[in-house]
């Protein structure tokens, strides 16, 4: 179950003919897939949330500890996918470095975080757009806007459209999406600096008395009186106070998910020893700083006990008088949501199309376009299973098990970079984590704390994802590996 993968070998199998992914993007298309994955949901909605029920204005300093966490995982990041150039990402980072359960797990993982994190975006662009149209004088059927909408048995025609229509665009090619997220980041980038710009103007002071809040004891029920860490360390659970900021930086941290989806394009990089650390930290970087000037300006403009839920943004630019600035964030929200599910998406495809050219999965799907070079049966599969999920479902109450699914697999790359480093201390690696073993000890520890604050709820529904993972794992992955098969790297 622990046997590993060489690098070599992953590196040989991305050369065979019927398996080989086109090598089109650089490190401005990597960068740019990272911030259009990055500036979501979390931003243009989890900062309202967060700031009125759990930090106020240190909602900001919430952004800060989630966006440290995140830089940690991705100087290990970084220094797999330069060393590593395969589709994967955590996966096949795991498989060389810590063994094929190990790799299992984390692409199982992968498969669950990606595919929720795409219908979970789907359903809010939808929301957004049926907004726009009702301004405009029209309106959807309520059997057509999704069980919410409908109270009960609804489908989300926009939702499922929107991931079908994402699902086209990357079977005919990866370049291509990297030109469609190109405009789209643009303007969602715009959108964002409108809010900092012009809301810097509408900025009372009295709004941030006081910063950091006192703190409260949450109500039962409310899903923030049961993080796992008051079992293991024993401290009462709160919202607001210094904790508060810890507790609300869990959940801000699905605003920073998506960067790690950057490492799973290293296979169609053309130069990923290079472009790939630039490609995420990159990203990173500038959405951190967005996002922590966002959220000082909204907690700003209106007391963050006042905030929206559902469209803190657009709302304080209303409660300021300015609705016209409200409709142009209203907009963005909705263009710039489309590339978020469009980049988890094609994260999903090449960790699927990675464990089945692994044997792990059925062969069948690790066949690529013989004009694409895309992985076009795996896009298929999953986008119409996406889409169909995303259209029926609501998945308010999954997306936090995107954040624990992420985390883990933080918790997973980081320690892969101190046994790699120990193993094969002879590869080439053109970026190099600083301070190892202390950095990645940092991001587990610092991973592992923000699962620590998530409710024990999502804990339960991660185990019994991961049951079922073993269960597939041992009856059907185990003995169909192609590492398995042949027992000796070498011959592999």
């Amino acid at each position: 179950m622990f046997r590993t993968k060489t690098v070599e070998q992953s590196i040989r199998d991305t050369e065979e003919p019927e398996h080989e992914l086109k090598k089109s993007l650089s490190a401005l298309d990597l960068t740019v897939f990272g911030v259009g994955v990055i500036i979501g949901t979390g931003i243009f909605v989890l900062t309202g949330k967060v700031a009125k029920e759990t930090a106020g204005p240190a909602t900001a300093l919430a952004f800060v500890a989630a966006g440290v966490v995140c830089a940690l995982a991705a100087l290990c990041y970084a220094e797999f996918a330069s060393t590593v150039p395969v589709a994967g990402s955590a996966y096949t980072f795991s498989y060389a470095s810590l063994g094929e359960v190990v790799a299992w797990t984390i692409g199982w993982d992968l498969v669950l975080e990606f595919a929720l994190g795409t219908a979970v975006v789907a359903v809010g662009w939808s929301g957004y757009v049926r907004s726009l149209m009702d301004n405009i004088g029209w309106n959807m059927p309520e059997a057509l806007s999704g069980p919410e909408a409908s109270d009960g048995f609804g489908f989300d025609l926009l939702a499922f459209v929107l991931v079908l229509l994402l699902t086209a665009i990357l079977v005919v090619g990866v370049k291509l999406s990297a030109r469609v997220t190109a405009i789209v980041v643009a303007i969602k980038v715009t959108v964002v600096l409108i809010v900092i710009i012009a809301g810097s103007f509408f900025i009372k002071a009295d709004n941030y008395s006081p910063f950091i809040p006192d703190a409260v004891t949450p109500p039962a029920g409310s899903g923030w009186d049961a993080p796992l860490v008051q079992l293991m360390f024993g401290y009462e659970p709160t919202n607001f106070g210094v904790m508060g900021i810890f507790t609300a930086a869990s959940v801000v941290f699905f605003a920073f998910i998506g960067f790690d989806v950057v490492a799973t394009a290293a296979e169609e990089t053309k130069l990923p020893q290079r472009d790939m650390p630039r490609g995420i930290l990159g990203s990173l970087l500038i959405c951190t700083v967005l996002y922590v000037a966002v959220s000082l300006v909204v907690t700003g403009m209106q007391h963050y006990s006042e905030l929206s839920v559902s469209a803190p943004l657009a709302d304080a630019f209303k409660a300021t008088g300015h609705p016209f600035y409200a409709g142009t964030i209203s907009f963005g929200a909705a263009v710039g949501l489309t590339t978020v599910c469009m980049i988890l998406l094609l994260g999903q495809t090449r960790v699927f199309f990675a464990m089945s050219r692994d044997g792990l999965l059925p062969r069948f799907f690790s066949v690529t376009h013989p004009k694409f070079r895309t992985p076009y049966r795996p896009t298929i599969l999953l986008g119409v299973l996406i889409a169909i999920i995303a259209g029926f479902t609501s998945l308010e109450e999954l997306a936090t098990l995107v954040n624990i699914g992420t985390l883990f697999a933080f918790v997973v790359v980081a320690l892969g970079v101190i046994v790699l480093r120990r193993t094969r201390p002879d590869l080439h690696r053109a970026f190099r984590t600083p301070w190892v073993p202390v950095v990645p000890i940092l991001s587990v520890a610092a991973s592992f704390w923000l699962m620590l604050n998530l409710p024990a709820e999502t804990w339960l529904r991660f185990g019994i994802w991961m049951a079922m993972g073993y269960v597939v794992y041992f009856a059907y992955s185990r003995g169909r590996s192609r590492l398995g098969r042949t027992g000796d790297n070498a011959k592999y």
